[in-house]
Protein backbone atom coordinates (compact mmCIF):
# COMPACT_ATOMS: atom_id res chain seq x y z
CA UNK A 1 0.00 0.00 0.00
CA UNK A 2 1.17 3.51 -0.74
CA UNK A 3 1.04 4.85 2.81
CA UNK A 4 1.82 8.41 1.79
CA UNK A 5 -1.33 8.49 -0.32
CA UNK A 6 -3.47 6.58 2.16
CA UNK A 7 -2.60 8.84 5.07
CA UNK A 8 -5.48 11.26 4.50
CA UNK A 9 -8.13 8.70 3.61
CA UNK A 10 -11.00 8.02 6.00
CA UNK A 11 -13.35 5.06 5.74
CA UNK A 12 -16.52 4.22 7.57
CA UNK A 13 -16.76 1.15 9.74
CA UNK A 14 -18.53 -1.80 8.08
CA UNK A 15 -22.22 -2.30 8.68
CA UNK A 16 -23.97 -5.50 9.79
CA UNK A 17 -22.68 -8.71 8.20
CA UNK A 18 -19.90 -6.79 6.53
CA UNK A 19 -22.21 -4.66 4.39
CA UNK A 20 -20.90 -1.17 3.57
CA UNK A 21 -22.04 1.38 6.12
CA UNK A 22 -23.60 4.68 5.03
CA UNK A 23 -21.16 7.54 4.70
CA UNK A 24 -21.31 9.46 8.00
CA UNK A 25 -21.67 13.22 8.21
CA UNK A 26 -18.51 15.29 8.28
CA UNK A 27 -16.68 14.70 11.55
CA UNK A 28 -14.55 17.49 12.96
CA UNK A 29 -12.60 14.90 14.95
CA UNK A 30 -11.35 12.92 11.92
CA UNK A 31 -8.37 14.83 10.57
CA UNK A 32 -5.55 14.11 8.17
CA UNK A 33 -1.87 14.56 8.96
CA UNK A 34 0.66 16.01 6.59
CA UNK A 35 2.47 13.49 4.40
CA UNK A 36 5.89 15.08 4.87
CA UNK A 37 8.02 14.12 7.89
CA UNK A 38 8.03 16.64 10.78
CA UNK A 39 10.87 19.17 11.01
CA UNK A 40 12.67 17.35 13.85
CA UNK A 41 12.90 14.05 11.98
CA UNK A 42 16.23 12.92 10.52
CA UNK A 43 16.96 9.69 8.59
CA UNK A 44 19.07 8.39 11.48
CA UNK A 45 15.92 8.33 13.65
CA UNK A 46 14.55 5.50 11.54
CA UNK A 47 11.69 5.10 9.07
CA UNK A 48 8.10 6.02 9.71
CA UNK A 49 5.80 3.33 11.07
CA UNK A 50 2.48 2.72 9.37
CA UNK A 51 -0.59 2.42 11.56
CA UNK A 52 -4.36 2.44 11.31
CA UNK A 53 -6.40 4.74 13.53
CA UNK A 54 -9.90 3.65 14.55
CA UNK A 55 -12.34 6.35 15.68
CA UNK A 56 -15.08 5.31 18.09
CA UNK A 57 -18.08 7.04 19.60
CA UNK A 58 -20.75 6.60 22.26
CA UNK A 59 -24.06 8.41 21.75
CA UNK A 60 -25.76 7.85 25.10
CA UNK A 61 -24.69 7.38 28.67
CA UNK A 62 -24.29 3.71 29.57
CA UNK A 63 -25.07 2.14 32.91
CA UNK A 64 -21.98 1.91 35.15
CA UNK A 65 -20.21 -1.39 34.59
CA UNK A 66 -18.96 -1.51 38.18
CA UNK A 67 -15.51 -2.62 37.07
CA UNK A 68 -13.67 -4.01 40.10
CA UNK A 69 -11.42 -1.40 41.72
CA UNK A 70 -7.74 -2.14 42.36
CA UNK A 71 -7.04 -4.26 45.42
CA UNK A 72 -4.20 -1.97 46.49
CA UNK A 73 -4.77 1.39 48.13
CA UNK A 74 -5.71 3.73 45.30
CA UNK A 75 -7.10 7.13 44.46
CA UNK A 76 -8.17 8.72 41.18
CA UNK A 77 -7.38 12.42 41.33
CA UNK A 78 -8.03 15.30 38.98
CA UNK A 79 -4.97 17.48 38.52
CA UNK A 80 -6.43 20.92 39.12
CA UNK A 81 -3.64 22.97 37.53
CA UNK A 82 -1.52 20.61 35.40
CA UNK A 83 1.94 21.93 34.62
CA UNK A 84 3.73 21.38 31.34
CA UNK A 85 6.77 19.64 32.86
CA UNK A 86 4.61 17.23 34.87
CA UNK A 87 2.43 16.41 31.87
CA UNK A 88 5.47 15.77 29.68
CA UNK A 89 6.89 13.35 32.25
CA UNK A 90 3.54 11.55 32.67
CA UNK A 91 2.95 11.34 28.92
CA UNK A 92 6.39 9.84 28.32
CA UNK A 93 6.19 7.44 31.27
CA UNK A 94 2.83 6.00 30.23
CA UNK A 95 3.24 6.14 26.47
CA UNK A 96 6.90 5.38 25.83
CA UNK A 97 6.24 1.75 24.81
CA UNK A 98 3.39 2.69 22.44
CA UNK A 99 5.05 5.44 20.41
CA UNK A 100 3.16 8.28 22.07
CA UNK A 101 5.07 11.08 20.39
CA UNK A 102 2.54 13.64 19.11
CA UNK A 103 2.41 15.75 22.28
CA UNK A 104 6.18 15.57 22.65
CA UNK A 105 6.37 17.57 19.44
CA UNK A 106 4.15 20.31 20.82
CA UNK A 107 6.00 23.44 21.99
CA UNK A 108 5.49 24.48 25.60
CA UNK A 109 3.09 27.30 24.77
CA UNK A 110 0.78 25.04 22.76
CA UNK A 111 0.80 22.37 25.45
CA UNK A 112 0.20 24.94 28.21
CA UNK A 113 -2.80 26.33 26.32
CA UNK A 114 -4.20 22.81 25.91
CA UNK A 115 -3.86 22.04 29.62
CA UNK A 116 -5.45 25.37 30.60
CA UNK A 117 -8.39 25.18 28.17
CA UNK A 118 -11.85 25.61 29.77
CA UNK A 119 -13.27 22.29 30.90
CA UNK A 120 -10.07 20.33 30.30
CA UNK A 121 -9.63 17.48 32.78
CA UNK A 122 -6.49 15.47 33.55
CA UNK A 123 -7.11 12.51 35.88
CA UNK A 124 -4.33 10.38 37.36
CA UNK A 125 -4.80 7.01 39.05
CA UNK A 126 -2.40 6.47 41.96
CA UNK A 127 -1.66 3.09 43.54
CA UNK A 128 0.06 3.24 46.92
CA UNK A 129 0.97 6.82 46.07
CA UNK A 130 2.57 6.09 42.69
CA UNK A 131 1.09 7.22 39.34
CA UNK A 132 -0.28 4.10 37.63
CA UNK A 133 -2.18 5.57 34.70
CA UNK A 134 -4.05 8.61 33.49
CA UNK A 135 -6.66 9.91 31.09
CA UNK A 136 -7.79 13.29 29.84
CA UNK A 137 -11.28 14.57 29.04
CA UNK A 138 -11.37 17.31 26.42
CA UNK A 139 -14.58 19.24 25.62
CA UNK A 140 -15.14 19.70 21.89
CA UNK A 141 -17.87 21.15 19.67
CA UNK A 142 -18.99 23.63 22.30
CA UNK A 143 -19.06 20.98 25.02
CA UNK A 144 -21.57 18.74 23.24
CA UNK A 145 -18.80 16.21 22.65
CA UNK A 146 -16.30 14.98 25.23
CA UNK A 147 -13.19 13.41 23.77
CA UNK A 148 -11.17 10.86 25.72
CA UNK A 149 -8.02 12.39 24.32
CA UNK A 150 -5.51 10.16 26.12
CA UNK A 151 -5.93 6.97 28.11
CA UNK A 152 -3.12 4.74 29.29
CA UNK A 153 -1.69 2.54 32.02
CA UNK A 154 1.93 2.96 33.12
CA UNK A 155 4.21 0.08 32.03
CA UNK A 156 4.95 -0.92 35.64
CA UNK A 157 1.23 -1.52 36.24
CA UNK A 158 0.08 -3.25 33.05
CA UNK A 159 -1.51 -6.64 33.67
CA UNK A 160 -3.25 -5.66 36.90
CA UNK A 161 -6.66 -5.02 35.29
CA UNK A 162 -6.57 -1.30 35.92
CA UNK A 163 -7.82 -0.50 32.41
CA UNK A 164 -11.47 -1.54 32.92
CA UNK A 165 -11.71 0.32 36.23
CA UNK A 166 -10.14 3.49 34.87
CA UNK A 167 -12.20 3.45 31.66
CA UNK A 168 -15.43 3.02 33.63
CA UNK A 169 -14.48 6.05 35.72
CA UNK A 170 -13.61 8.09 32.62
CA UNK A 171 -16.93 7.31 30.95
CA UNK A 172 -18.99 8.23 34.00
CA UNK A 173 -17.06 11.47 34.55
CA UNK A 174 -17.47 12.44 30.90
CA UNK A 175 -21.23 11.87 30.83
CA UNK A 176 -21.70 13.81 34.06
CA UNK A 177 -20.89 16.87 31.94
CA UNK A 178 -24.04 16.39 29.88
CA UNK A 179 -22.66 15.86 26.35
CA UNK A 180 -24.57 14.24 23.51
CA UNK A 181 -21.54 12.30 22.29
CA UNK A 182 -18.30 10.86 23.65
CA UNK A 183 -15.39 9.94 21.39
CA UNK A 184 -12.05 8.17 21.56
CA UNK A 185 -9.54 6.88 19.05
CA UNK A 186 -6.89 4.21 19.13
CA UNK A 187 -4.35 2.92 16.65
CA UNK A 188 -2.50 -0.27 15.85
CA UNK A 189 0.59 1.03 17.69
CA UNK A 190 -1.37 1.13 20.97
CA UNK A 191 -1.81 -1.77 23.38
CA UNK A 192 -3.32 -4.66 21.37
CA UNK A 193 -6.30 -4.90 23.75
CA UNK A 194 -7.20 -1.20 23.61
CA UNK A 195 -9.73 -1.44 20.76
CA UNK A 196 -11.41 -4.48 22.32
CA UNK A 197 -11.70 -2.72 25.68
CA UNK A 198 -13.32 0.38 24.20
CA UNK A 199 -15.86 -1.71 22.32
CA UNK A 200 -16.59 -3.82 25.39
CA UNK A 201 -17.54 -0.65 27.25
CA UNK A 202 -19.94 0.52 24.56
CA UNK A 203 -17.91 2.55 22.06
CA UNK A 204 -18.67 1.84 18.41
CA UNK A 205 -16.28 2.43 15.48
CA UNK A 206 -17.42 4.94 12.89
CA UNK A 207 -14.28 5.68 10.84
CA UNK A 208 -10.72 4.56 10.22
CA UNK A 209 -7.73 6.06 8.50
CA UNK A 210 -4.14 5.17 7.79
CA UNK A 211 -1.30 7.15 9.31
CA UNK A 212 2.48 7.40 9.28
CA UNK A 213 4.14 7.82 12.69
CA UNK A 214 7.55 9.46 12.37
CA UNK A 215 10.15 8.71 15.09
CA UNK A 216 11.37 11.64 17.12
CA UNK A 217 14.52 13.43 16.09
CA UNK A 218 17.54 13.36 18.44
CA UNK A 219 16.65 16.57 20.28
CA UNK A 220 13.12 15.46 21.17
CA UNK A 221 14.17 11.87 21.83
CA UNK A 222 16.57 12.79 24.63
CA UNK A 223 14.12 11.49 27.28
CA UNK A 224 14.19 7.97 25.82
Amino acid sequence: MNWARAISRSTTAPGPNGAPAPTPPSRSDVTADAEAPPPDWVPAAGPAQASRITYLEMLERPAPRRAPPPLDQHVLMRVEEPKVAYFRWLYHYVGRDWMWIDRRRWPDDKLAAHLAAPGYGLYVLHLKGAPAGFFELVPQDGGTRIDLGLFGIAPDFIGRRLGPFMLDQAIQLAWERGPTRMTVDTCTLDHPKALILYQKFGFRPYATRERLAWPLGPELARLD
